[in-house]
């Protein structure tokens, strides 16, 4: 059985191929934009007089608009498709990256950055891209294309890192995010060439409501336990994409090395997720998830130990590239499994609300910590006693389709 009916010809731009490329372009330009706003801290806090924690706050509430943006934009997407929810994204992510550039108060700078920027990324979001992606393609190559979807968002972190620091050191950082503005709205018409047609589904899928979805999964002991490590993933990863250039300088080093840094880790990643998706068909996904749990704490325990130097932060950040998010199509690709892709964009959503919380209090407490301390150290040792923490929490998940979609042949 394949995801979409094909009662006639279909269009080479709606074929499944298609499809993918558009949804991996979008991933690319909306991640690739937004992991390049860590750049940004150290000029614009010493052009306005801002400290640290005033920039951090901003992307911290971003992360956290992000995060509940993102469940209303799954339900939107599995009632009525991507297309109109990605559109109406790239308008607000591109006025929200505007009024960062614009922006002359604090105030100014929390609701552009924080909550504009916040609600176009959760309407743009890898999680709308992927239920789109999941749902042209049949179970048994699922979580390879849910990785190729993630390494599209890495290659735009490759290609947006190095680009943003030129630009910075170049132009400026006012045109710099006049750029990345048009960037953002070039999303609006990648948009339409994702199909809004939400048929073509399983009859144990089809008539399920969305309350029903819901309280199925929230009644699952695996979904919670997902749900409670994907919160350290948001904390990890948006502590080091917003913070660790600002790192990378304060231990003597280069911002060339800290823009070198985000992209490795970006170009690894590309490796990682297409890894894992790879992994993912062929291996329990609990365990891929809690090895890379693991493998980030003992990476980040080096890194305190190690002389800093630029190839020590390179070689950190091409392992923890690999680790980096990888988690994306494997806990996406559990969400499925388990429950289908009929509200997988919602269920999935949930899941990465969590995400978000958890990047709230990395970026915020990442600014405190620095400004109390002037030192990261105390964040870093919490993100490793966290990924200890998550690589446990994922070991007895229970991966199973769920009754009615097994006996329907689903998942």
């Amino acid at each position: 059985m394949t995801d979409i009916a094909l009662d006639r010809p279909v269009p080479l731009w709606r074929t499944p191929t298609a499809i993918i490329i558009a949804g991996c372009i979008i991933a690319m330009i909306a991640f690739g934009v937004r992991a390049s706003f860590g750049f940004f801290l150290d000029p614009m806090t010493h052009a306005h007089g801002w400290t640290r924690q005033t920039f951090a706050l901003a992307l911290a509430i971003q992360n956290l608009l992000w995060g509940l943006g993102a469940i209303f934009a799954g339900a939107l997407t599995d009632r009525i498709g991507p297309s109109r929810v990605l559109a109406g994204g790239a308008v607000l992510y591109g006025l929200g990256v505007w009024g960062m550039a614009v922006s002359e108060s604090e105030l100014q700078f929390h609701l552009f950055a924080g909550v504009l920027t916040g609600l176009g990324i959760a309407f743009t979001g890898y999680g709308i891209v992927l239920a789109a992606i999941a749902r042209v393609v049949g179970p048994q190559r699922r979580s390879m294309a849910l990785g190729l979807g993630m390494a599209a968002g890495s290659m735009g972190q490759v290609l947006f890192s190095p680009l943003s620091q030129g630009l910075i050191d170049g132009i400026g950082w006012f045109q710099t995010l006049l750029i990345l503005a048009a960037a953002s709205l070039s999303i609006l018409p990648l948009a339409f060439l994702l199909p809004n047609d939400t048929s073509g589904r399983a009859r144990a899928e089809a008539e399920q409501t969305m309350g029903e979805a819901l309280r199925e999964a929230l009644g699952h002991q695996g979904y919670l336990l997902l749900i409670s490590g994907f919160f350290v993933c948001g904390f990890q990863i948006a502590f080091m994409t917003v913070h660790l250039p600002a790192y990378v300088k304060d231990v003597g080093l280069s911002a060339r090395t800290g823009a070198l840094a985000l992209a490795t880790i970006g170009a690894f990643n590309i490796i990682g997720s297409l890894l894992a998706g790879y992994v993912g068909q062929h291996w329990a996904k609990r365990h891929s998830l809690s090895l890379i749990y693991f493998g980030r704490s003992v990476a980040t325990t080096a890194l305190l130990h190690a002389p800093k130097t630029e190839t020590t932060m390179l070689l950190f950040a091409a392992v923890i590239g690999l680790l980096w998010l990888s988690t994306v199509p494997l806990t996406s690709g559990v969400v499925a499994q388990i429950f289908g892709v009929r509200y997988m964009a919602t269920l999935f959503s949930i899941v990465f609300f969590s995400h978000q919380i958890g990047s709230f209090i990395g970026v915020w407490l990442g600014g405190y910590i620095f400004d109390q301390t002037k030192s990261y150290n105390g964040l870093w040792l919490i993100s490793i006693a966290l990924g200890v923490f998550a690589g446990l929490v994922h070991l007895p998940i229970n991966e199973r389709p769920l009754a009615r979609l097994a006996a329907a042949g689903v998942a």
